[in-house]
């Protein structure tokens, strides 16, 4: 499943504007940041709630209360890219584990 350049380069922009609002709010006050794993547990409950979302307007839609294609496509968009985001960092997760499982000490 390959990612588009244009995707991942949203991706990194997002996240780099992220980091730059969490420097601002740290630079006011002290803050504790979350374990890798409360991270990992929020990105996926997003990524879940994107998916939810995603079958919620296809529903409404296909029951005919809206008719707004144009919201229906984008959201669409939003969860299939936070899907293959997922599928992306969970293969490179893959691989770095394999790497390190063939290492010989």
């Amino acid at each position: 499943m390959a990612i588009s350049p244009l995707a991942l380069k949203a991706y990194t922009n997002a996240i780099q504007a992220s980091k730059n609002l969490d420097i601002q709010k740290s630079k006011k006050e002290h803050k504790t940041y979350d374990s890798f794993t409360d991270t990992l547990k929020k990105s996926l409950q997003k990524v879940n709630d994107l998916q939810e979302q995603r079958n919620e307007m296809i529903e409404s839609f296909a029951a005919g209360e809206k008719q707004n294609v144009h919201e229906l496509m984008i959201t669409l968009q939003k969860a299939g890219l936070a899907m293959q985001m997922t599928a992306a960092v969970r293969n490179k997760v893959l691989e770095a584990y394999k790497e390190l499982m063939r290492i010989q000490f």
